[in-house]
């Protein structure tokens, strides 16, 4: 169960959003949408956001920029997460993650049994860091979105969440840098 401890401070975390998808626009990014309005209400900034095309080399670029940029803590992106020969976003993170975080996606893919049964299977849905920085990969719909963000997302990162949470972590990431 998610737990609040109201006597400790929220800190605000920058997130980026990135839509994978070979035809969405910023007219019709549903999903980046939702996503983008579900941080803003729970207290985060959009720090940047974007669509990229299904191509792992333009989608590894991008993050890449978004990893080295300091005004970033988060990258969380929408789309390409599938098993079809475009869905290329899980390898564009395998490209840069120094760390899985695994938990991200047996977690999703055990919420979204509940809602779409032995469908979420095809979901490759999953969490790292590298360099200092989340990243976490979310299926296209929007409801993957909803279920990714509201049942998991908000609450790791948010500084309050009991018994822990990321926020209090991101200070340790880089130790091995230095």
């Amino acid at each position: 169960m998610a737990r609040l401890d109201e006597t400790r401070p929220f800190l605000p975390v920058n997130i980026a959003v990135l839509t994978v998808s070979d035809t969405r626009t910023a007219a019709n990014d549903t999903s980046g949408d939702t996503l983008a309005d579900r941080i803003v209400k729970a207290g985060h900034r959009v720090a940047a956001r974007a669509i990229e095309k299904d191509d792992a080399g333009l989608i590894e670029t991008l993050l890449r920029a978004w990893i080295a940029d300091p005004a970033i803590d988060v990258v969380i992106t929408t789309g390409g997460t599938g098993v079809t020969g475009r869905d290329v976003t899980p390898e564009a993170f395998d490209r840069v993650l120094e760390k899985r975080i695994e938990g991200f996606g047996e977690l999703f893919r055990m919420l979204s049994y509940q809602k779409i049964g032995t469908s979420t299977i095809q979901s490759r849905a999953l969490g790292g860091v590298a360099r200092g920085k989340y990243l976490f990969a979310l299926p296209g719909s929007t409801g993957a979105v909803k279920d990714g963000w509201d049942d998991i997302l908000k609450y790791q990162l948010d500084s309050r969440h009991k018994p822990c949470n990321l926020v209090e972590l991101m200070p340790r990431l880089k130790e091995h840098l230095k």
